[in-house]
């Protein structure tokens, strides 16, 4: 029986979830959590702090000796708003994949919406009608609406247990004032969503994670509300939160610890979201975030990726040509192929191809420059499934596909592999050109070695190449591209084809 495993690194607490699959059904056979709480270890400058990257990394060595011997493709560790907001994330990242020994993916908070919808709808007994999703995280709450298992609006806010609490309750005071303006600024952020969520009408309202959880428990335990969430049961938790006057004060049944601190703040953001869409009672899910990168994961290994979903998505959308699409994208991995023992990785084969599917998406908005509108649109736009990092490559390489090369737009991206993305891209620019007809010819068989310096020496027939002059004239003047960018491609023409 394979197992899988998920690792949500959140914005108050990691969470580790293994499972593993037996006849369809996904049964969890352990878990683990530590309060890292990240995002009050961000400074002034949105860094984080070499405290918090401690308290952070000896939680992820622990989950690493846990996960040891696990397959790389059955595990999945997403960071959410904490790491999107660090500017040195990046530094952070290539230390806790070296402790992990699994790559981490940041993703975007609607990505991180629509795995929590699916980590609810997976654990939730019953249909009770289209579905209202509320995630209150440390740093970000998510608001998402579904039927059954899809979600059909998603939406990722800026506030959070953690940063409410910091930003309207410092040192742990409360009072009236500042519960009242913490309440109010979190009714601002939610303004904006309320009409879509009253048209979408959902009759199931749904809470996950920590935040909703704690409150349930407190609720209950006190004898405030029998079972989940009630709105008069929450009005009294606030007047209680205020009375106590300090956090260290808040020492309700059913509250932990550990979740002391940023209890104030998440019971804001529960009160606004309660008067913001006149919820009179929430039930609590204990599906979330993890369970979702579970459940996704699972689903990209025994059934179809999300990610190849949204590229043929995307081409839809697009309008882009299909055949040629294909056409480059084997030319382009057949190449890859060849050169994979150079520390290329598998995920690393799927992003290219599809980044091979996805070069000419920028043809919609103009020929002229098109390679410069795709990347922008890649770059910017939700792609379901993609990590911020896998996005920005895919984003990237496009970008670069054709015209001046620019290794510094890769140095300065997200994505850590950076000589391999380098790598990559100069494959694909090579997969274009290969195809320049646009037409279902024969391609010569090509060969391609990298040089010490990662150079170039690409073999061809000199009898192909004299019967396709226009291919020659593109791979000079790509010769010529490459030098200007201090990266050296020569074309070696053989007398006969080459054999593999």
């Amino acid at each position: 029986m394979e197992q899988f495993a998920a690792i949500d690194l959140g914005s108050n607490s990691f969470h580790l979830v293994v499972a593993r699959e037996e006849e369809h059904a996904v049964s969890v056979i352990d878990r683990e959590r530590d309060m890292v709480r990240l995002a009050a270890g961000l400074d002034e400058k949105s860094l984080l702090t070499p405290e918090a990257s401690k308290r952070a990394l000896g939680c992820l060595a622990r989950f690493g000796e846990r996960l040891r011997g696990l397959e790389p493709e059955n595990v999945r560790v997403v960071g959410t708003n904490a790491l999107r907001k660090a500017k040195n994330s990046q530094q952070f990242i290539r230390r806790a994949e070296k402790l992990l020994g699994f790559p981490i993916e940041i993703i975007s908070g609607v990505e991180e919406a629509r795995l929590v919808y699916i980590g609810a709808a997976h654990t939730l007994q019953g249909d009770r009608g289209r579905r209202l999703v509320v995630d209150i995280g440390g740093g970000s709450t998510e608001i998402i609406v579904g039927d059954k298992s899809d979600p059909i609006y998603l939406e990722s806010l800026y506030m959070g247990c953690v940063s409410s609490s910091e930003k309207f309750f410092p040192r742990g005071k409360t009072s009236e004032k500042r519960m009242r303006r913490a309440i109010l600024a979190a009714r601002l952020e939610l303004e904006p969503y309320t009409i879509m969520v009253d048209l979408l009408a959902p009759q199931d309202i749904i809470g996950t994670s920590g935040t909703a959880r704690a409150i349930e428990n407190v609720l209950r335990e006190n004898g405030w509300s029998e079972t989940g969430i009630t709105r008069k049961g929450l009005e009294k938790l606030v007047k209680k939160i205020i009375k106590k006057g300090k956090a260290r004060r808040l020492r309700f049944a059913g509250l932990s610890e550990e979740r002391r601190p940023v209890f104030a703040g998440g019971v804001a953001v529960m009160t606004a979201i309660f008067r913001a869409f006149d919820l009179d009672f929430m039930r609590v899910s204990e599906g979330s975030l993890r369970e979702g990168a579970l459940y996704d994961l699972i689903g990209r290994v025994r059934y179809e990726d999300r990610r190849a979903i949204t590229v043929r998505e995307l081409m839809k959308r697009h309008h882009i040509d299909v055949e040629q699409a294909n056409r480059v994208r084997e030319t382009t991995l057949m190449l890859f192929d060849q050169v994979k023992q150079r520390g290329l990785l598998r995920r690393e084969r799927r992003l290219l191809g599809w980044a091979a599917k996805l070069h000419e998406i920028g043809l919609m908005i103009a020929h002229s420059q098109h390679h410069m509108h795709g990347g922008y649109v890649l770059q910017n736009m939700d792609l379901p499934g993609f990590s911020r990092q896998e996005q920005g490559a895919l984003a990237i390489m496009v970008r670069l596909h054709r015209r001046k090369f620019q290794p510094d737009l890769i140095e300065d991206s997200a994505y850590v592999r950076s000589e391999a993305l380098n790598l990559m891209t100069r494959l694909l620019r090579l997969g274009v050109l290969l195809n320049r007809g646009r037409t279902p010819i024969e391609l010569p068989p090509a060969e391609i070695q990298l040089d010490e310096t990662l150079g170039m020496i690409l073999s061809i027939p000199k009898a192909w190449l004299s019967a396709h002059p226009l291919t020659g004239a593109d791979l000079d003047q790509e010769v010529e591209l490459l030098r200007a960018a201090g990266y050296e491609l020569r074309v070696a023409k053989t007398r006969a084809p080459s054999s593999s």
